[in-house]
């Protein structure tokens, strides 16, 4: 370590120099400013990133009214008020997985749904045309 020598003149020669002022004299001169010694602040705010996870309700409630097959707009129904619930409590991937189930379920309601109502209106008619 080096230490260099310096000497303090007083602002006023008439008294002499009291300790707490070269000791902060020696201070700065050796550290250079004075430090604050409490640690800085710093303030964190989390953000809960909103992820959408989709529930699916009223696709699920719209397949239980009107395209019903093997009840699966039901259970879809089920499903996605589950991942409804399990979102307002926070669990995401419990939420995402139930949302997942009653998306599955729904996808096959509808498709099940549209191949009755083809088959509803095409059975009838080439019934029809047979008989002509």
């Amino acid at each position: 370590m080096n230490h260099t020598v310096q000497t303090f003149s007083p602002v006023n020669s008439s008294q002499p120099p009291n300790y707490e002022m070269l000791k902060e004299e020696h201070e700065v001169a050796m550290l250079g400013a004075p430090h604050n010694p409490a640690p800085p602040t710093s303030t964190v705010i989390h953000i809960r990133s909103e992820t959408s996870v989709p529930d699916h309700v009223v696709w699920s409630l719209f397949n239980t009214l009107f395209m019903n097959p093997c009840c699966l707009g039901f259970i879809a129904f089920a499903y996605s008020v589950k991942s409804r619930d399990r979102k307002m409590v926070g669990d995401m991937t419990g939420a995402q997985a139930y949302a997942s189930t009653a998306k599955c379920l729904n996808i096959w309601a509808l498709i099940l749904g549209i191949l009755m109502t083809i088959l509803l209106i095409v059975i009838p008619v080439l019934i029809v045309q047979a008989h002509r």
